[in-house]
């Protein structure tokens, strides 16, 4: 039987990642896992919805769980950001009944929806581990990454806070490692890798968000890496769209992980989405 997952896009693969929608869909194409796209869900909100009234927040997300929920699937999250908004949700409703009740008098009311506290959510690397496995991901790789050296980046909202981490140990992740490994790509460990990027912070403070992004592609830079490998969109918009404000002559190509995946089963960067990057990933796949 086809694993099968309700498949929130959220908000910045759908605008200025696109790449990242692509690269997912194509992905979980070759490798028979069924996607459907929750449409009609709404944006997490990411933090900033719940920063004025936390009730609102968490009913507009209570209905992206109803809505997995009438499917009888798990969600598959492709942004680290939106999982860590809804893991945080899930768990306010579940430790405060009366809460959970009084969101859903509301969510009822005003959609006939009810959220049952049953909807799993679940990162798209957590899936590819757990559901699909490793060894069979590597059985379908035709186009090894042998020669590059790829820096794995996890995302602030991937390991903290821990208790709603996905990772075993959220303090030395391994996941994206062992994704890169299995497609054969050689991972370089770097004194930046659980770093924040400084996306929560751009708006209100960019030059602070810049140079901490900026910590992070000179750390992997400087610990011979040929690309940075996020997991989050926003971690990707920080460190790539604005590489060139931090410092033009870094050069570092940002890629989403599932860019990469894609270039071991056999597509182009091309189809990938990889000529979209503001920093050119051309070199860095020439040994490819």
């Amino acid at each position: 039987m086809a694993l099968q997952y309700a498949f929130y896009t959220g908000c910045v693969a759908k605008g200025a990642g696109r790449e990242l929608l692509t690269s997912t869909n194509l992905v979980c194409k070759k490798l028979g896992i069924e996607l459907f796209e929750m449409e009609d869900a709404a944006c997490c909100g990411a933090g900033v919805g719940g920063e004025d009234n936390v009730m609102v927040s968490d009913t507009i997300n209570a209905r992206t769980f109803a809505l997995a929920e009438e499917r009888g699937m798990d969600i598959m999250n492709i942004c680290v950001t939106c999982q860590g908004v809804h893991k945080k949700a899930q768990a306010r409703l579940a430790k405060e009944p009366e809460y959970m009740a009084r969101v859903n008098e509301v969510l009822k009311s005003e959609t006939g929806r009810v959220y049952k506290g049953q909807a799993k959510i679940r990162h798209f690397a957590k899936i590819l581990i757990e559901d699909y496995g490793l060894d069979k991901l590597k059985a379908q790789v035709v186009k090894p990454l042998g020669e590059l050296k790829a820096a794995a980046f996890y995302g602030c909202y991937s390991v903290r806070p821990h208790e709603y981490s996905d990772f075993k140990n959220p303090d030395d992740p391994d996941e994206m490692e062992r994704i890169l490994e299995a497609i054969g790509a050689k991972t370089v460990s770097y004194p930046g890798r659980l770093k924040c990027c400084g996306f929560p912070i751009i708006m209100m403070n960019k030059q602070n968000s810049l140079t901490m992004s900026g910590s992070v592609i000179r750390s992997a830079k400087e610990s011979g890496a040929d690309c940075l490998v996020t997991q989050c969109p926003l971690c990707h918009l920080n460190m790539d769209a604005y590489q060139p404000e931090i410092d033009d002559t870094l050069r570092m190509p940002v890629v989403h992980i599932q860019q990469l995946i894609g270039l071991a089963l056999g597509y182009t960067a091309e189809q990938l989405g990889m000529n979209t990057h503001i920093v050119s990933a051309s070199g860095a796949l020439a040994s490819i």
